[in-house]
């Protein structure tokens, strides 16, 4: 599948292990180049899906494409209460975090950016994430067992958290993992 993709050398700009994963599990054959100390600062105007795709954007334009590159890059944020969640800098963050998501629906926002010499894709995906109440010693096990300070909004639906703590889910599973592979596959097959 994705035949289409042959012609380029397909590079995923991105630190993240799972967004490395999700990509080798939808079969696509990619390197990846990593940007360090990207910066993730946006526009204070820009809300949800508006914020990821802007800096999808932003960590795409910071490759000089090759002839026959084809560039992948996302972010990902969580929102709650009108609250941007990003990447918690230590326990105490991931802590609030994680207090301020027990007993509500939060959405996550996930920006794609697709980009070569001639053409660039921008889209994103949406999905709700509905937490169970979470109390101080399982946020306190969580955060000491799994270190989620690379995550937005301080979890991962795939570890130990997300077992016990979502209720309910609606959109994309892989969109709260970091790529939204159903929407992906499709944009690439047209790209």
């Amino acid at each position: 599948m994705l035949s289409n993709l042959n012609k380029y050398q397909v590079i995923l700009a991105s630190k993240s292990p799972r967004r490395k994963d999700l990509l080798t599990a939808l079969g696509v054959d990619f390197k990846v180049k990593e940007q360090t100390n990207q910066d993730e600062s946006y526009p204070e105007t820009l809300q949800g899906a508006e914020i990821v795709e802007f800096l999808a954007q932003q960590k795409s334009s910071s490759f000089e494409t090759k002839e026959n590159e084809l560039i992948i890059s996302a972010d990902t944020i969580v929102c709650v209460e009108n609250k941007v969640l990003g990447k918690p800098n230590n326990e105490y963050e991931a802590k609030e975090m994680l207090k301020l998501l027990s007993e509500k629906t939060h959405q996550v926002f996930t920006g794609v950016c697709l980009k070569t010499k001639e053409k660039q894709r921008v889209f994103s995906v949406t999905s709700s994430v509905t937490f169970s109440s979470l109390s101080d010693e399982e946020i306190d096990f969580y955060i000491k067992n799994f270190q989620p300070f690379d995550k937005a909004g301080a979890y991962g639906i795939q570890e130990w958290i997300g077992f016990i703590g979502i209720q309910s889910i609606s959109g994309s599973y892989w969109n709260v993992m970091g790529l939204p592979l159903q929407r992906l596959y499709q944009e690439l097959k047209k790209f």
